[in-house]
C-alpha cells in the first residue's frame, strides 16, 4: 500500500487522527478499493468511530501491490498520534505525506516532506490484524437531525471539560436541547450545577424527530468528532433511536466519510421528567407500580440490531457490503434465568439511598466465518460505562 497526501490534506489527516484518538488506544488501519479506511474503538466496546478517504483525497493511492492481497494492520494510536502532534506543525512547515505500508519488514512508514528539502521518517511497527467493522444502518434509525458542525461546537462550548455525558432532546416548541447530565441521588442535598443550551428548530437543516424525545451519550467522544467537522466546514447529522440504543454520528464529503457509533444510557434520564421535555406523543409500555422488582435495563433492547464484527474474510469477499439489520422492536436479546436472579440478588443487596450505576450498551464483537463455520448466534455483551472513559 502507497499513498500521498499534499497540501491542505495534510492537516485534514492529522485532524482525523485526532479525532479518533479520543475513542481509541489502537488504530485500525486498511487500505480498500474505495479509499483508505482509518478505524478505532474504545476498551469498553461502547464507542466506534471510521473515517474513509476517498482515493481523489490523495495525490497517489495505491491500495496494494498488483499480484497480491491488500494489508490490513493495527498500530499503536499513541505512536501515529505522534507523527501529527502539532497540527500548527502540519500547516505551516509540511508539503506533501506519502504513507507505505510494508508487508515484510511489518513497518508503516510515514514521511513527512517539509520545507527546505527536510525529510521526517516515522517508522511505526504493526501488526496483522481482521477487518474491525460496525454493522449498523442510519436509515433504520426514526429520528434524524442534522446542522452545521459550527452550530453544535458552539452549543457544547459552554460545558465543562470534566462533564462527561451530555442529554440531547427535543423539548417544547420542538427546541433541540442540549443538557448536562447528573445522576439523581436520593440523600444528597447538594445541587450540582446544570448548564443547558436550547437552540431553536429554524436552525437545523433537518430536524425529523417528536418532542419528548432524548438521548444521552458520551460528551468527549462527540466533541472529537465536532472539532474535525467544525474544521473542515461539514454539516453533522446525528441518527438515534430510544434510549439504550446506539447513535449515529456521521459527516459526508466528496472526499471522506466519517462515522461515530456511541452507545447511550439505557435507563430513562431524569431529564425526561423535566418540564423542557414532555413526553412523547406515543403512548411508552405500561410498567407495573408498587413493590414490583424493575426490569433490567436491556431488557427491552435489540442487541442484534447493532453490533461490531470482526470480519475474517479476504481477497474478494472481504471488500463485500456488511448486511445492515433492521430494527426489530420484538426481538429481544436472549438471557439466562440464572443472571437475572444474580441480577436482581444484587440490586436487592444495594445499600439504600445507592444511586444505580450508569449503563451503557456495549457493542457486540465477534467474528464473521466462512458458512461451514459460522457459530450459532452471538450472545451479548453488557458492560457498565468506564469512568476513566469519560
Amino acid at each position: 500500500m502507497k499513498c500521498l497526501v499534499t497540501g491542505g490534506n495534510v492537516k485534514v489527516l492529522g485532524k482525523a487522527v485526532h479525532s479518533l484518538s479520543r475513542i481509541g488506544d489502537e488504530l485500525y488501519l486498511e487500505p480498500l478499493e474505495d479509499g483508505l479506511s482509518l478505524r478505532t474503538v474504545n476498551s469498553s466496546r461502547s464507542a466506534y468511530a471510521c473515517f474513509l478517504f476517498a482515493p481523489l483525497f490523495f495525490q497517489l493511492y495505491q491500495a496494494a501491490t498488483p499480484g497480491q492481497d491488500p494489508l490490513r494492520c493495527k498500530i499503536l494510536m499513541k505512536s501515529f498520534l505522534s507523527v501529527f502532534r502539532s497540527l500548527v506543525m502540519l500547516e505551516k512547515t509540511v508539503e506533501k505525506c506519502c504513507i507505505s505500508l510494508n508487508g515484510r519488514s511489518s513497518r508503516l512508514v510515514v514521511q513527512l516532506h517539509c520545507k527546505y528539502g527536510v525529510r521526517k521518517t516515522h517508522n511505526l511497527s504493526f501488526q496483522d490484524c481482521e477487518s474491525l467493522q460496525a454493522v449498523f444502518d442510519p436509515a433504520s434509525c426514526p429520528y434524524l437531525l442534522r446542522a452545521p458542525a459550527k452550530l453544535l461546537g458552539e452549543a457544547v462550548l459552554p460545558f465543562p471539560p470534566a462533564l462527561a455525558e451530555v442529554t440531547l432532546g427535543i423539548g417544547h416548541g420542538r427546541r433541540v436541547i442540549l443538557r448536562s447530565y447528573q445522576e439523581e441521588e436520593a440523600d444528597s442535598t447538594i445541587k450540582a450545577m446544570v448548564t443547558e443550551m436550547s437552540i431553536g428548530q429554524e436552525d437545523f437543516q433537518q430536524l425529523q424527530a417528536e418532542e419528548g424525545v432524548a438521548i444521552t451519550f458520551c460528551l468527549k467522544e462527540f466533541r472529537g468528532l465536532l472539532s474535525f467537522a467544525e474544521s473542515a466546514n461539514l454539516s453533522l447529522s446525528i441518527h438515534f433511536d430510544a434510549p439504550g440504543r446506539p447513535a449515529i454520528f456521521a459527516i459526508k464529503d466528496s472526499l471522506l466519510d466519517g462515522h461515530f457509533v456511541l452507545a447511550t444510557l439505557s435507563e430513562p434520564t431524569p431529564n425526561s421528567q423535566d418540564p423542557h421535555f414532555p413526553e412523547p406523543c406515543q403512548p411508552a409500555p405500561q410498567r407495573q407500580a408498587h413493590s414490583t422488582p424493575q426490569p433490567d435495563d436491556f431488557a427491552s433492547d435489540d442487541i442484534d440490531s447493532y453490533m461490531i464484527a470482526m470480519e475474517t474474510t479476504v481477497g474478494s469477499e472481504s471488500s463485500r457490503t456488511l448486511p445492515s439489520i433492521s430494527l426489530s422492536p420484538g426481538l429481544q436479546p436472549p438471557c439466562s434465568s440464572e443472571g437475572e436472579e444474580d441480577e436482581a440478588a444484587a440490586e436487592l443487596s444495594t445499600v439504600p439511598g445507592t444511586p444505580p450505576p450508569k449503563k451503557f450498551r456495549s457493542l457486540f464483537f465477534g467474528s464473521i466465518l466462512a458458512p461451514a463455520h459460522s457459530p450459532l448466534g452471538p450472545s451479548p455483551v453488557l458492560a457498565e460505562d468506564s469512568e476513566g472513559e469519560g
